[in-house]
């Protein structure tokens, strides 16, 4: 839903028809309850906002959305899957809760694995380069919980260790691997490219917001993230120009 949300709503003042969404989904085997299902979670959680033209209800992007939509967008087409710009040093956050805050700690930690951390023992988190997770802890109220910094590795830890500690390779490998293996001959089971498109960009969009973004000189030279990253890129191409007027003709939408 975000991908489509993403691909066909953000960045226009429209909301969409609730019966398009419906007949869009249904395309990738979605069915029409799950599907309303999803735009009622989202209204209720603040992401859609509802609106009415006569007797349809139509469905638009709140300021919330806006921002997970540019986030996404951000990860999928500004940060790349490869880190090649790394400068040699680690944020990390240290933390300790006790077990009666046990929700508090696991929603750090959620918290943390969005944002690329991996944990290198317990109670530390690390992330290459310097990210900033100041909102986010506030935003779970624990700033008196956390301890932030910056560093660099020395003797006798080593940078590629510290990957392999923290993060697990070996699976965001294997995902990446599981990408390739289906994109590299698009699903011929799918109706047309509009589903094909929708699925593609939720199959990358979970790739990349699982991946840590390591740095590349701490990877093996044959990393599976560069080949599906070029393979993702030119079928997305692919696909606005094949998919877009499918979607012109299937979606009815309205200004707000």
């Amino acid at each position: 839903m975000l991908n489509f949300l993403g691909l066909y709503v953000f960045g226009r003042d429209i909301a969409v028809y609730s019966g398009s969404v419906i007949d869009v989904f249904a395309r990738v085997d979605v069915s029409e309850e799950a599907t309303r299902s999803t735009l009622t979670r989202m209204t209720s959680r603040g992401l859609l906002a509802k609106h009415r033209n006569g007797r349809k209800v139509y469905f638009g992007l709140t300021p919330r959305a806006k921002d997970v939509l540019q986030d996404g967008e951000r990860r999928i087409w500004q940060r790349g899957a490869v880190n090649r710009d790394w400068d040699g040093t680690w944020t990390l956050v240290g933390f300790s809760l006790p077990e009666g805050r046990r929700s508090d700690r696991h929603d750090l930690r959620s918290q943390l694995q969005w944002a690329g951390f991996g944990p290198v023992q317990n109670g530390l988190w690390i992330a290459p380069g310097t990210r900033d997770v100041t909102e986010m802890v506030a935003d779970l109220g624990l700033t008196g919980n956390v301890t932030v910094f910056t560093a660099q590795h020395a003797k006798p830890t080593e940078a590629a260790d510290l990957a392999v500690r923290a993060f697990d390779t070996a699976a965001i490998a294997a995902r990446y691997q599981d990408f390739l293996a289906r994109w590299r001959q698009p699903p011929a089971e799918l109706p047309d490219d509009l589903a094909r498109q929708l699925l593609l960009h939720g199959d990358w969009l979970d790739l990349v917001r699982q991946d840590p973004h390591l740095p590349a000189e701490l990877l093996a030279g044959d990393w599976p993230a560069i080949e599906a990253e070029q393979l993702f890129q030119t079928l997305a191409t692919r696909y606005v120009e094949t998919a877009t007027p499918l979607a012109a003709a299937a979606i009815e939408s309205i200004e707000v």
